[in-house]
């Protein structure tokens, strides 16, 4: 399975759509924007295990803020919302004030809604995401992508019931593999992000699973057979919840 990956976004998108639907139980296909949405959903058709959903990437805020409207709309016909969230590094510090604003939106909406799982990109803005998602205690269920914030951080995310998705790109690095080994183990499922996420200068591919399980074996200590086991439990886990809202 892979809970985060930009399906749309490989150059070939059609084939490795295709190649996802054959070799994946399920994949979602998160978006970075409600337009994006909406033409991704009109081309990638006729998988069922393929989760599409609408979303307003923090990168991309202060150019898609006239989106939001119809996002909220959308959020009315789905069962999750990806790719959400804040990016606090310097290079969006500039249009921060206008992500918080459509951050704080949608998980109003979300909360409006009866609540909806969501795949939340939280880069040096962890403490500001928990803190949103705090006021709107109906939201549903945050997945937190390629979590890189500190162990405190992520306790706290823990301790507020986040789901953490993780794959190989995120595991390359020492530091990413010591964070790694700090996760509650029964809250992680495998993610892709590709084709933004790389390995060896290639886009990682939906079915990556495998590889995280590998890694993820060593940094719990425990062997891939085990690791793999315990994602796959965790993936239908989280499925259910996708699919209960």
């Amino acid at each position: 399975m892979d809970f985060h990956c930009h399906l749309d976004l490989y150059p070939n998108a059609r084939e490795v759509f295709k190649e996802a639907a054959q070799k994946n139980e399920f994949t979602w296909l998160v978006t970075t924007s409600p337009k994006a949405f909406v033409a991704t959903a009109r081309v990638l058709t006729g998988a069922a295990n393929v989760l599409v959903t609408p979303g307003l990437h923090p990168e991309i805020a202060h150019e898609r803020a006239g989106e939001l409207d119809l996002l909220l709309t959308q959020m009315g016909d789905v069962t999750a919302v990806g790719e959400v969230g804040l990016d606090g590094s310097s290079r969006y510090r500039k249009s921060y004030d206008v992500q918080r604003g459509l951050f704080e939106a949608i998980i109003e909406r979300s909360s409006a809604l009866g609540g909806r799982v969501l795949s939340i990109h939280s880069r040096q803005a962890v403490n500001d995401v928990l803190a949103v998602l705090d006021r709107h205690a109906r939201f549903g269920t945050a997945v937190m992508h390629w979590f890189t914030g500190t162990v405190k951080e992520l306790r706290a995310a823990e301790e507020r019931g986040c789901w953490f998705s993780i794959g190989p790109a995120a595991l390359a690095s020492s530091s990413g593999r010591a964070l790694a080994a700090k996760l509650p183990r029964h809250f992680v499922v495998p993610e892709s992000d590709g084709p933004f996420a790389q390995v060896d200068d290639k886009p990682v591919p939906p079915w990556s699973a495998d590889l995280t399980a590998r890694h993820l074996g060593q940094a719990w200590g425990i062997s891939t057979q085990e690791a793999a086991i315990l994602l796959s439990e965790n993936s239908h886990r989280l499925l259910r919840l996708i699919r209960q809202y």
